[in-house]
């Protein structure tokens, strides 16, 4: 395993590192103790940073958290998120009492006293433009009870309004092949102020594992099923707010990534490493097996500069004008 600084926090973070939500919740079916299975081979691998939500199965993955790491709070890191178990358009959500009442019950969950890295949900642009969230955060963080924040935001324009106020150490945003705006409209003011980057969706809800026809049809529970069109939340978070079909059409158009990387999803992974903006990237995972091929990743080699005009040049001119919603 190899680590990266997360921005100026001081923690050095796997650069393979795992996300929760579909062992939460809105993936399709759970097996629990596969999913504690996952982690361990996680955790034995060298992986020491996972990202959670308290609204992911209703704290569910902050619970498996807590028995995966138990006796290990010193060694493996916990990011997780607060304001969506309310109404993330009322102030009220991130007063302090609140935020309070969030912080604390993701502390039980998690069986911690403190959260190395608790983010912001996604919130609306003007309660970040807003910025009184932030006091609430630098109290929590002078009363020990998280250790850093960031903000996990779905557009350039709320992450460039985030890193001004000094104490956002991380942001979390969609990267991917499909998603590349902020290789030029972002990094270069994160890198600036040394603030990390953690990288979600980083296969565009597995589109990028080429693995998907057309026809394909998701669990009812799968919001690859219910939010395709943004009916439930971000279309976004969806696809990377690609229409599925056409999704399909130009993932079957990237093959090529695969030549000489094993697998499309390896090398989709690697292209998000290359750029030395990233702390790390945050895929999902529901078995065992997902976990290893996920880390398999660190073995394959980065792109050429051509490889990368080339992905470059196949977003600007087939991609981008097909996502849907503020990105």
């Amino acid at each position: 395993m190899k680590y990266r600084p997360l921005g100026r926090t001081g923690l050095q973070v796997s650069e393979i590192s795992f996300g929760t939500w579909a062992i939460g919740s809105a993936w399709g079916r759970v097996d629990e103790q596969e999913a504690l299975k996952g982690l361990q081979r996680a955790i034995d691998s060298g992986v020491n940073f996972f990202d959670t939500a308290d609204v992911y199965g209703d704290g569910r993955s902050e619970e498996l958290l807590a028995k995966a790491t138990k006796g290990l709070h010193d060694t493996i890191h916990i990011a997780t998120k607060f304001c969506r178990q309310g109404d993330i358009h009322d102030p009220a959500t991130y007063s302090k009492e609140s935020v309070q009442n969030y912080v604390d019950a993701s502390l039980k969950r998690l069986n911690r006293e403190t959260i190395d890295l608790y983010q912001i949900h996604c919130p609306p642009h003007d309660i970040l433009k807003a910025g009184d969230v932030f006091q609430v955060l630098d109290d929590l963080k002078q009363a020990g009870k998280i250790q850093h924040y960031g903000v996990s935001v779905e557009t350039v324009e709320e992450g460039l309004t985030a890193i001004q106020y000094p104490g956002v150490e991380a942001l979390q945003v969609i990267f991917n092949i499909f998603r590349q705006k902020p290789l030029t409209e972002l990094f270069p003011h994160t890198r600036a102020k040394d603030v990390g980057i953690l990288a979600r969706l980083p296969l565009a809800s597995g589109l990028l594992t080429g693995k998907f026809e057309p026809s394909h049809k998701f669990p009812e529970d799968d919001h690859r099923n219910f939010n395709r069109d943004g009916a439930a939340f971000n279309v976004g978070e969806t696809f990377a707010g690609l229409p599925f079909e056409t999704g399909v059409r130009l993932a079957n158009e990237l093959r090529f990534i695969a030549e000489g990387r094993g697998t499309m999803a390896r090398a989709a992974m690697r292209w998000i490493l290359d750029f030395d903006a990233i702390s790390c990237i945050i895929p999902g995972f529901k078995t065992v097996a997902q976990v290893e091929d996920n880390l398999a990743t660190l073995d394959v080699p980065p792109f050429s500069p051509e490889e990368h005009a080339r992905l470059r040049k196949f977003y600007e001119t087939k991609v981008k004008d097909h996502i849907r919603g503020p990105y």
